[in-house]
C-alpha cells in the first residue's frame, strides 16, 4: 500500500501542483467527520462529568449525530461505488488495498449503526425516561472513542493510499 506513498509522502501534498480542490475537499470531508466524531464524544464526556444540561446534550447528539452517521455513509458509498473504482482502474496495483478500504466500510457500517440505535435510545429517554439518559451515554461514549480510533486509522490508510494515486496519475484534476 506504501508503494506511491514514498515517492509522495504526505508532508509534500499541499505544494504538489496536482493537489486540487478536489482533493482538498475530499480531505476535508474526512476532517469534518474527524471533528463530528470529537463534538460527539466530547459532548457526552461532557453530561457524564456534569458539564452540560441533558436536554442540551440531546439536541446536540441528535444534531450532530446525525449529520456524523448521515454523511458518513454518504461520503463512504460514493467512495465504494465511484472513487476507488476509479483509483483501481488507474493503478490496479492497489487493489488489495482498496480491497481493504472497502472492507473497512463495512465495519464502520456496523459501528455507525450500534451508535445510531445508542444514540436513538438517549434523544427518545430524553421524553420518555430523562433518568435512563446519563446511564445509556456512558455506553454511548465508549461508541464514541470505538469510532474515534476507526476513524483515526482508516482515514489516514485511506488518504495514504488515494493521495499519491491521484497525484502520480494526475487524477481530478
Amino acid at each position: 500500500m506504501q508503494l506511491l506513498l514514498r515517492d509522495y509522502p504526505r508532508e509534500t501534498w499541499p505544494d504538489h501542483p496536482d493537489f486540487t480542490a478536489s482533493i482538498q475537499n475530499w480531505m476535508g470531508a474526512h476532517q469534518m467527520f474527524r471533528q463530528l466524531t470529537a463534538i460527539t464524544q466530547t459532548d457526552t464526556e461532557k453530561l457524564i462529568d456534569g458539564g452540560i444540561e441533558q436536554y442540551r446534550y440531546t439536541r446536540r447528539l441528535s444534531h450532530f449525530g446525525n449529520l456524523l452517521v448521515r454523511n458518513l455513509h454518504g461520503h463512504h458509498g460514493w467512495e465504494d461505488h465511484s472513487f476507488f473504482p476509479e483509483l483501481n482502474r488507474a493503478d490496479p496495483r492497489f487493489e488489495h488495498g482498496l480491497d481493504m478500504l472497502e472492507g473497512d466500510h463495512v465495519v464502520l457500517d456496523d459501528v455507525l449503526d450500534r451508535f445510531k440505535r445508542q444514540g436513538n435510545r438517549i434523544v427518545q429517554l430524553e421524553y420518555l425516561d430523562p433518568n435512563a439518559v446519563l446511564e445509556e451515554a456512558k455506553h454511548l461514549h465508549g461508541l464514541t472513542e470505538e469510532i474515534g480510533q476507526f476513524l483515526t486509522r482508516h482515514l489516514s490508510d485511506e488518504e495514504d493510499l488515494a493521495v499519491p494515486i491521484l497525484l502520480h496519475h494526475k487524477l481530478r484534476g
